[in-house]
């Protein structure tokens, strides 16, 4: 047996943007957290914050300065709104995107909301050898995208292949 036939847990981080919610009722944030723990993986650190893009950068660029952190999942500022500034506060931290990432989430929530899938900028990517998700701030994409890309890419028996499989050889 290698290593890669055995479930490796990550350690995560979840940022919720929104003005309005509060850890309280943030029920997308509390979705992720409690389904990246039913997975096996461990909760870092969970934050509710302001449609702020310097403050939104702020947190994550703190998460991926952290060594023992893995992954961040960003909820929330990914729609087209003024205030929806989580593509513009993040990919700038990316040192590479990952466009599969959107296009695959656009196309499995096209079955479930139809051609409002358009108004979606999820989009995912690495920063320091973090792994970076950014979604929509509803509770059903967050599902659609943890049960359907990010879970099985988080875990190291997925294949043919998966992200964990990878962290070896982000430093190359």
């Amino acid at each position: 047996m290698t290593a890669l036939d055995t479930f490796v847990p990550l350690t995560l981080c979840v940022l919720t943007v929104s003005d309005t919610r509060t850890l309280e009722t943030d029920t997308s944030g509390a979705y992720l957290a409690e389904a990246l723990g039913a997975a096996g993986h461990v909760l870092h650190e969970r934050v509710v914050a302001k449609d702020d893009k310097y403050r939104i950068r702020a947190i994550v660029a703190g998460w991926i300065a952290e060594p023992q952190v893995h992954g961040v999942i960003v909820t929330g500022g990914t729609g087209f709104t003024g205030r929806d500034t989580t593509p513009e506060a993040i990919e700038p931290l990316l040192d590479k995107a990952m466009p599969g990432f959107g296009e695959m989430f656009r196309h499995l929530s096209y079955s479930e909301i139809g051609t409002s899938t358009v108004q979606s900028r999820a989009f995912a990517g690495l920063s320091n050898q973090t792994f970076l998700f950014c979604l929509p701030g509803s509770t059903s994409a967050c599902r659609t995208a943890w049960e359907k890309l990010i879970q099985p890419q988080l875990d190291a028996r997925t294949r043919p292949c998966n992200l964990v499989g990878l962290m070896p050889r982000l430093r190359e």
